[in-house]
């Protein structure tokens, strides 16, 4: 594994996880959403990650052949709707999106549960920033003893 692996491993975390605080925050800002442009109440999103380079047996065998080629990492897989959480279900008569019994279905957005998952991101954020900078003072340090 060479320097540069670890630029792509480091930068392919920070990329992930701003892309995951980005949908953090899309669920937030639509966390009392009950009408989207199809009419239904918002849903929240999940971002899932998966390794780089994840492949079948065949193309596993020539990316070892060559391995200095491919990235390495992390990446976005898939933005799915969570829909193993409930919706939030209120009765509220006056709201123009209330049905005919007074209930109004609120996304199934948890707020203290999207903000642990934004500290989390920004915390994985953070490290990804602080091991591209130990493998850049290290390149660097390299350089510099060439130089000497």
């Amino acid at each position: 594994m060479s320097i540069f692996d670890s630029f792509n491993i480091n930068s392919s975390g920070m990329t992930a996880q701003r892309f995951r605080m980005d949908i953090i925050s899309e669920n937030i800002a639509n966390s009392n959403t009950t009408r989207t442009a199809d009419g239904t109440p918002y849903v929240r999103k999940v971002v899932t990650f998966s390794e780089k380079g994840t492949q079948t047996p065949f193309s596993r065998i020539l990316n070892e052949r060559l391995d200095h080629y491919s990235g390495r990492g992390v990446k976005v897989s898939s933005v799915q709707d969570d829909t193993w959480t409930q919706m939030n279900i209120v009765y509220d008569p006056s709201h123009p999106d209330a049905d005919e019994y007074g209930y109004v279905t609120y996304p199934n957005v948890n707020t203290v549960t999207e903000m642990t998952n934004l500290i989390d991101a920004s915390r994985s954020y953070e490290a990804n920033v602080t091991a591209f900078n130990a493998s850049k003072n290290l390149a660097t340090r390299g350089l510099d003893l060439g130089n000497t």
